[in-house]
């Protein structure tokens, strides 16, 4: 891990950090498993970001000013999150156009977050195709 994205890490309260942890595996996880090349780690907006060569930076972070919430954040002018609600709406919480909200008590989506990860990490390949292809 990138040193200031870990110190950025030791800086959460210990419950969110461990999901924001679970969160981080998650996206490393499924770009291992598509074979997408190097993630760069880094801070964007003093935020972790994620980043592939074929796809659309994907951050986390968590509020102070919402503590029972972490997020995924994306690029908010591409068709992601507009996807994500099409097709997980039933399950997961979005912020307008550019994040999904997940709470601290529950159990993380695992499978909804991953395909969506999946279709922001292959988002140049994807961009043209209605509901990304899905």
């Amino acid at each position: 891990m990138d040193k200031v994205v870990k110190n950025r890490f030791d800086e959460y309260p210990e419950n969110a950090r461990v999901r924001l942890e679970e969160l981080r595996s998650l996206i490393l996880k499924v770009s291992s498993d598509l074979d997408l090349g190097k993630v760069e780690e880094s801070l964007k907006w003093g935020e972790p970001s994620y980043n592939v060569a074929a796809g659309s930076p994907v951050r986390i972070d968590w509020k102070l000013k919402s503590p029972n919430n972490y997020y995924v954040f994306f690029n908010c002018q591409t068709k992601l999150v507009d996807t994500f609600r099409e097709l997980h709406g039933d399950v997961l919480k979005f912020q307008g156009n550019r994040a999904i909200v997940l709470s601290l008590s529950e159990p993380l989506p695992a499978s909804e977050l991953k395909h969506c990860l999946e279709l922001a990490l292959t988002y140049q390949q994807r961009k043209k195709l209605p509901l990304l292809g899905a």
